[in-house]
C-alpha cells in the first residue's frame, strides 16, 4: 500500500502527532509526506516529499483571529493549482491531518482519504459544544479538509470513532516536578499585552513562550522565550501550571503530566471554543479573554491545589491498524461530505 500523509504545519500539534504516528504506519505501508505551512517549531525527523504554503488563519495580538489579515493571505488561484496538481493519483490512500490542499485534491481526483485529526472528532454531535451555536465554525470544520471517513482524537472517547490523544514520547518520558514557575503559551497574544497583565502578579514567576521573540529576555517576574520545543518541554516539566490557549495537544499534555491548567480560547476559532467547553466540563479553568480583568482569577488559580488528572495510554498502534485494515466500527461518514 502506498500512502500520502498530509500534515497541517501551522502548529506544533499536527507535526508532533505525525512524528509519533508515521513510524507505525511505515511498518505496513510505503509513506510519503506532504507538509502544508511552516509555522511549527518542531524539527521533522523524516523527509518531506511535497511542501506548500497552505492556507491558515492569521492572529492579532489580543487573542483573536484577524479576519482582514487572513483574507489578505488567501490565494485562491494558487490553492486551486496545487489542489489540481498534487499527484495524489499515485497513492492508494491519503491520510489527512486537517490539511486543506490534499483533502480537496483527493476529492477532486477520487482517491480514498481518511480525516485523522482532532478536528475530525468535532464532526460528532456527541462532543461538548459552546453555548453559542457557531454555525460558521461548523461549516469550516466540515469543509476545510473534507474526507469520506474520519478518525478523531479528543480529551475523551466521546464517540465510536474518537480516540484519546496521541501523547508524544517526549512527554511520556518527562519526570514532572513543581519548581515554582508557571508556563505560558498563548500564540494569539502579543508580548506587550502579556507583560502588561503578568507584571500585575509580581509574586508569581512566569515563563512565556512567544511566537515573535527571537531571543530570551527577562522583565521583572516574566521571562520571555522563543517558542522552541526543547525549552518548552523543560519549562512544562518543572512548572506549577500551564496557562495556554484552548488548543488540543498542549492541554492534553499538561493534564497527562498532572499539571494545573488554565485555558483561554482564541476568539473567533470555533474549534477552540469546543475544546474550552470540553475542558470546562472536566473541571479545567476557562476564561474568555486575556486581559487585566483576569488577574484575580490567575492569582486564585495559582494558589489552588486542584488538578484535573487523566490517563492516556499509548494506543498509536491500535489507531493505525484501524486506519489501514479495519474500517468498522471506527470509520463513520464525516459530516458535510457529499
Amino acid at each position: 500500500m502506498k500512502v500520502l500523509y498530509a500534515i497541517q504545519g501551522t502548529g506544533n500539534g499536527h507535526v508532533s502527532r505525525a512524528i509519533e504516528v508515521l513510524p507505525v504506519i511505515r511498518k505496513y505501508a510505503d509513506v510519503d509526506v506532504f507538509l502544508s505551512g511552516d509555522n511549527s517549531n518542531l524539527e521533522l525527523p523524516f523527509p518531506v516529499k511535497y511542501r506548500s504554503k497552505g492556507f491558515s488563519f492569521v492572529y492579532d495580538n489580543y487573542g483573536s483571529i484577524s479576519r482582514a489579515a487572513t483574507c489578505l493571505k488567501f490565494e485562491p488561484l494558487r490553492l486551486w493549482r496545487e489542489i489540481r496538481d498534487l499527484p495524489v493519483k499515485g497513492y492508494d490512500l491519503v491520510i489527512n491531518d486537517f490539511e486543506f490542499i490534499s483533502a480537496w485534491s483527493a476529492r477532486y481526483h477520487n482517491i480514498p482519504c481518511i480525516s485523522f485529526s482532532h478536528q475530525a472528532a468535532l464532526l460528532s454531535d456527541l462532543v461538548p459544544r459552546p453555548a453559542v451555536s457557531g454555525l460558521a465554525g461548523k461549516i469550516v470544520l466540515s469543509q476545510y479538509a473534507p474526507a469520506p471517513y474520519a478518525i478523531g482524537l479528543h480529551f475523551h472517547s466521546y464517540d465510536d470513532f474518537i480516540f484519546t490523544p496521541v501523547v508524544r514520547k517526549e512527554i511520556r518520558m518527562l519526570q514532572p516536578e513543581s519548581k515554582g514557575h508557571f508556563t505560558v503559551y498563548l500564540p494569539a497574544v502579543g508580548d506587550r499585552q502579556m507583560l502588561h497583565v503578568l507584571h500585575q502578579l509580581p509574586e508569581m514567576r512566569w515563563e512565556v513562550f512567544s511566537r515573535t521573540a527571537t531571543h530570551p529576555y527577562v522583565q521583572k517576574n516574566v521571562t520571555i522565550r522563543p517558542a522552541q520545543n526543547d525549552a518548552f518541554l523543560r519549562s512544562l516539566e518543572m512548572c506549577n501550571g500551564l496557562l495556554t490557549g484552548a488548543g488540543f495537544e498542549s492541554p492534553a499534555e499538561a493534564m497527562y503530566l498532572g499539571k494545573k491548567l488554565f485555558v483561554i480560547p482564541i476568539r473567533g476559532q470555533y474549534e477552540q471554543q469546543c475544546n474550552a467547553a470540553a475542558l470546562k466540563k472536566m473541571g479545567v479553568l476557562v476564561a474568555d479573554r486575556f486581559s487585566e480583568d483576569l488577574v484575580p482569577a490567575l492569582l486564585k488559580w495559582a494558589q489552588s491545589t486542584s488538578v484535573v488528572r487523566v490517563h492516556y495510554p499509548d494506543i498509536t498502534e491500535r489507531i493505525v491498524e484501524q486506519m489501514l485494515f479495519d474500517q468498522q466500527p471506527y470509520f463513520l461518514p464525516a459530516l458535510g461530505v457529499g
